[in-house]
Parts: C-alpha cells; sequence; structure tokens
C-alpha cells in the first residue's frame, strides 16, 4: 500500500526522532524542525514501500503528532 507523509512545523519541537527512525525520508531545515526530504515537505511523492516500516516507526514515535501519513498524495 502506498503511502503519503507531511510534517506540520507548527507541531515539530525537533526532537529528532522521526530522522533518527527514517533517515531516508525525513531531514532538518536550519532551524532543526522535520520535513519529508523526498519532496520537500509537500506530501505529493509516493514513499517508496522498502521505507514504509520505518515511515509507521516514525510517525508512532513523534511525541507531538505533527507527522501525517496518507494513502493519497496531500493537496498542493
Amino acid at each position: 500500500m502506498c503511502y503519503y507523509t507531511k510534517v506540520d512545523k507548527s507541531l515539530c519541537i525537533a526532537c529528532g526522532s522521526c530522522g533518527a527512525l527514517a533517515p531516508d525520508i525525513y531531514d532538518y531545515d536550519d532551524e532543526g524542525l522535520a520535513y519529508n526530504a523526498l519532496d520537500n515537505n509537500s506530501g505529493r511523492a509516493n514513499i517508496p514501500a522498502l521505507f514504509e516500516d520505518d515511515l509507521i516507526d516514525a510517525k508512532e514515535a513523534c511525541p507531538t503528532e505533527a507527522i501525517t501519513l496518507q494513502h493519497t498524495p496531500f493537496d498542493v
């Protein structure tokens, strides 16, 4: 099943858990806030199946629930 992801930077506290659990998906901006590095946080890139377990682990570990997953691309 395909997934798309986006980080709500207004909720992110720069804890680093998502990048530690899913380094192929998430990176950090100059302020240390996470974003989806595969599509510059637009939520429009299909996450490769190879990374799905890491993606789900990162979402579940996010202490502020800043990570959103869905099965369709996010609206622009």
